[in-house]
C-alpha cells in the first residue's frame, strides 16, 4: 500500500447568506412570518434566521443597509482544522484572506473571509456554529426538525447562484473547482469555442450548491438569486398561490428546470428587491465517476422544462455586493460587524 496522502480541506455545505436590506422589518416579516423561518437572534439591526429543518444557528442574516447588498456567502467546512488549512492554501495562492473572530456572526466560531478570484464575491468559511433549541412555543415533536413547520414552510437554504462578467465565468468556475473542491454537475457552453456560459457545481449530492453564470450587465460580484428549499412540488404551488395574494412580485414560475429537474418560483423579496428562489425537488448524484452534462444555448429545455421562462429584461443581476479586495481591508486586524465591510 502506498503512503496515505494528507487529506485536503473540504467544504461540507452552504452555510448562510448575509443580505442587506433598506427595509429591515419588511424583509424580516417576509422571511419569518410569510416563509415561516425562525428568528433565532437579533443583535442591533442584524437578525439571524433559519429554516424549520436547520439545526444550526442560522442560514440567513438580514441587516439594515441603505441599499440592497450582499455582504457574504458562507460555507461550512467538514472538519475544524479545515478552516486553517484553507487559510494556508489561500495564502499560498496569494489570495488575500483574513481571519474573522468567533462571534463576528452571532453563534458562529472563527471564520475566514476572501474574495473569489475572477468573480469578486466575498466567501466566508467556518466550522464551529451553535445549535440552539427552538423556543418551546414553536418546538417540534419531530426530532429531525429544529422547529415546527410554519408559514410556507421553508426547510433550509438550498443554494447560491452568482454571476460575473462573461469573460470571467470559465476562470472563476475553474478556480472554484480546483481551490475549493466544487464539482461540475451540469453546464451551458458554446461548443464552437468551448466558452463557458454557466455551471452548476456542488460539494454534496445535490446538482448544485453553487451555480455561477455570466452577468448580462457585464459586472462581477453579482447575486442572481439565493434559493430556499420547500419539501415538495405541492408546497411550491401553494406558495405561489399565497404569495400572489400578498402582492409579491414574481420574476418567473412556477415551473420546472431541465438542469437539475427541480420546481422553481423566482420572486422579488419585498423589503430589498433581492431575487429569491423557492425550490423543490431535483435529482441527486451518488456516482463517484459522474460526467458533467453539457447543454448549449440552442437547447431551451435546460433552463425551463415547462413553465414561464425568466424574462431576459429581468435576467440581469438583482443585487450587487460589497465583494471586492478593498472590502477586506477594514477587516484586517479589526473585523467589522456584518454589513460594515
Amino acid at each position: 500500500m502506498t503512503e496515505s496522502v494528507a487529506r485536503r480541506p473540504e467544504i461540507a455545505q452552504c452555510g448562510a447568506i448575509a443580505l442587506g436590506t433598506p427595509k429591515l422589518e419588511t424583509s424580516l416579516t417576509f422571511f419569518r412570518d410569510t416563509l415561516g423561518m425562525e428568528e433565532v437572534e437579533r443583535v442591533g439591526d442584524t437578525v439571524y434566521l433559519r429554516g424549520y429543518q436547520e439545526m444550526k444557528h442560522h442560514s440567513l442574516v438580514l441587516f439594515a443597509s441603505e441599499t440592497p447588498i450582499v455582504d457574504s456567502y458562507s460555507f461550512r467546512v467538514k472538519r475544524p482544522e479545515d478552516v486553517e488549512l484553507f487559510y494556508n492554501e489561500l495564502l499560498a495562492q496569494e489570495v488575500e484572506v483574513v481571519e474573522l473572530p468567533a462571534g463576528q456572526q452571532a453563534g458562529r466560531g472563527t471564520a475566514i473571509r476572501f474574495v473569489v478570484p475572477h468573480a469578486g464575491h466575498s466567501f466566508e468559511l467556518y466550522y464551529d456554529i451553535d445549535a440552539p433549541q427552538a423556543p418551546e412555543e414553536i418546538s417540534s415533536k419531530l426530532l429531525s426538525n429544529s422547529s415546527r413547520r410554519r408559514g410556507l414552510g421553508v426547510r433550509r437554504i438550498d443554494h447560491y447562484n452568482i454571476q460575473t462578467a462573461p469573460d470571467n465565468v470559465g476562470k472563476a468556475e475553474g478556480w472554484l473547482r480546483e481551490a475549493l473542491g466544487f464539482k461540475r454537475r451540469e453546464y451551458v457552453y458554446v461548443p464552437e469555442n468551448d466558452f463557458l456560459i454557466a455551471s452548476w457545481t456542488s460539494v454534496t449530492s445535490q446538482v448544485h450548491d453553487l451555480a455561477i453564470a455570466m452577468s448580462l450587465t457585464n459586472q462581477n460580484a453579482q447575486l442572481h438569486h439565493v434559493a430556499f428549499n420547500l419539501e415538495n412540488h405541492s408546497d411550491l404551488i401553494v406558495a405561489a398561490d399565497t404569495l400572489r395574494d400578498h402582492d409579491v412580485h414574481f420574476h418567473c414560475g412556477p415551473g420546472k428546470h431541465g438542469i437539475g429537474q427541480a420546481m422553481y418560483l423566482y420572486l422579488e423579496e419585498p423589503g430589498s428587491g433581492h431575487r429569491i428562489e423557492l425550490y423543490s425537488g431535483n435529482y441527486h448524484i451518488f456516482d463517484p465517476d459522474w460526467n458533467a452534462l453539457g447543454w448549449t444555448p440552442t437547447n431551451p429545455d435546460g433552463m425551463t422544462w415547462f413553465g414561464q421562462e425568466l424574462d431576459v429584461s429581468q435576467d440581469g443581476s438583482m443585487s450587487s455586493s460589497t465583494d471586492s479586495v478593498s472590502s477586506l481591508t477594514p477587516l484586517i486586524g479589526q473585523p467589522q460587524p456584518v454589513g460594515q465591510a
